[in-house]
């Protein structure tokens, strides 16, 4: 299964997305964002349900801990 950093950057590419458009929707700072998707710092609780909301998945997906995508 995928890692949060792998599915995060999926994602923002599948909405065609720069990772300056994503710190800007989260304000946060550009190398804040980047930190998520090159695995070097992972989001709070509240980042984690933001980012999924955002995606519309379910947190285990985002997390990596589930392969399907819906939230139920």
């Amino acid at each position: 299964m995928a890692e949060l950093s792998e599915r995060l950057k999926m994602l923002r590419k599948e909405r065609r997305l720069k990772q300056r458009e994503m710190a800007e929707q989260f304000g946060l700072a550009l190398n804040s964002y980047q930190a998520y998707e090159y695995a070097t710092r992972t989001p709070d609780l509240r980042g984690l349900i933001a980012l999924a909301d955002f995606f519309d998945v379910s947190l285990d997906y985002l997390v990596g801990r589930s392969d399907e995508r819906e939230r139920r």
